[in-house]
């Protein structure tokens, strides 16, 4: 399999990095949609990258450089429908990935994660990501698809791998990134172009909630079917009318 390393193409034996992309040590990261080798939403995933690194400190390559070397990996690895995972760590390497990605259309049954988050605001995308993924695996071993997470607060922040769209008193909205959650891309461009409120949504109110989406770049949207078992009204109207919005704004 070819992987794109510090801007050139190699066999992924040839790169220190795992088979899904991740390099070694810690950094930053963006994971993409693909469609027919087009990138959905390139540029405001450069755009976060670039936000990120200054935290990070991490520093990247010129986007230029980024956008001629993924052109190439698209090419060299095509998929029909594709997972694309830059990753930058902190000694200045990069490597990207461009591997075959399953849509979900299933609605996710999602659990309340038991433990709270500390929030510290806005969060960025960062690797080592175990910790996340470790909360899906608990989640999945239980029988459901993924798990909201809150933070001490008493606020609820996002899912584990994914932001949250959610219904309550009529309106839908997003929990702000103030809350202690990833300013996703997807959730971004829902902001932009489709009828959300920002608004924090307390734990306490959970009950509260009629019906719920799960936004990411790779998902786009996925309807919630239950959280914690209890089952949430249909919101496959509101999911089509976000893959839509993607179709026509985030292919840049």
């Amino acid at each position: 399999m070819k992987v794109s390393y510090n801007g050139g193409l190699v066999e992924i034996e040839q790169a220190p990095c795992s088979p899904s992309g991740w390099l070694q040590g810690g950094g930053i990261f963006e994971t993409l949609r693909t469609i027919d080798g087009q990138v959905f939403a390139f540029s405001r995933h450069l755009r976060r990258a670039e936000k990120s690194a200054v935290f990070a400190h991490v520093t990247l390559p010129k986007r230029e450089l980024i956008v001629a070397a993924i052109n190439d990996l698209l090419l060299a690895q095509p998929c029909t429908n594709g997972l694309l995972r830059i990753s930058f760590d902190r000694s200045g390497m990069w490597a990207a990935v461009h591997l075959p990605y399953e849509p979900i259309v299933k609605g996710a049954k999602l659990r309340t994660h038991p433990d709270a988050l500390i929030s510290k605001g806005e969060t960025i995308k960062s690797y080592p990501y175990e910790y996340r993924l470790a909360i899906i695996d608990e989640a999945k071993l239980l029988g459901f698809d993924e798990a909201i997470v809150h933070s001490t607060e008493g606020n609820i922040c996002e899912a584990a791998v994914s932001n949250l769209m959610l219904k309550i008193d009529g309106r839908w909205v997003t929990p702000p990134t103030s809350d202690g959650l990833l300013a996703g891309i997807m959730r971004e461009l829902v902001i932009d172009y489709c009828r959300v409120s920002i608004d924090s949504v307390p734990l306490s109110r959970i009950d509260d909630i009629s019906a719920a989406v799960l936004l990411s770049s790779l998902r786009i949207a996925q309807p919630v079917a239950s959280i914690d078992g209890r089952e949430l009204e249909p919101s496959q109207g509101f999911v089509d009318e976000i893959h839509a919005m993607a179709a026509l704004h985030s292919v840049d």
